[in-house]
């Protein structure tokens, strides 16, 4: 019986494989580099040149009262901050004004204006800021008939 010879793959076709198998081989090296920066076991943002940990608390406020009465105006909203926030950090802050929704205890949809409050300060700074952060969240919400203040925090570097 004569021995069967296998047919010699083109050019292109040996130029595909080999293009096909590096790139197979680069995705396999890279492939745990990216899963663990998607892997955050730090607790905050990823590792920058530059920047001091800091904690990002952002504080979003209603002006719609659940007991029907006037919503919350701005002038009333600045001699809170003025009265409740400045005092607790007088670092600085940044005021966003901005429209929201959320569903409210009864389960209806309310639509209103909002504002964002954006806290920056050292993580280490965390467990002492935390109870002014919580005060603040109270004050608004018996000043103003609130049913809740949304909080939102994320680690971060900073640098200034």
């Amino acid at each position: 019986m004569p021995a069967r010879t296998r047919p010699r793959p083109s050019p292109t076709t040996t130029r595909t494989r080999l293009a096909l198998t590096t790139a197979a081989v680069l995705l396999a090296a890279g492939a745990p580099a990216a899963y663990a920066a998607l892997d955050d076991r730090s607790g905050g943002a990823a590792p920058t040149a530059r920047g001091a940990a800091y904690v990002e608390t952002r504080l979003l406020f209603g002006t719609e009262r659940p007991d029907g009465g006037p919503a919350v105006t701005d002038r009333q909203f600045t001699a809170f901050v003025d009265r409740e926030v400045t005092p607790a950090f007088p670092e600085g802050l940044t005021v966003r004004e901005g429209r929201g929704q959320w569903r409210d205890a009864s389960g209806r949809i309310v639509r209103e204006r909002s504002y964002e409050l954006v806290l920056l300060y050292p993580a280490g700074q965390a467990p002492v800021r935390d109870p002014a952060v919580e005060r603040i969240r109270d004050a608004y919400e018996r000043a103003f008939g609130q049913e809740s203040v949304a909080r939102l925090d994320e680690r971060t570097s900073v640098d200034f």
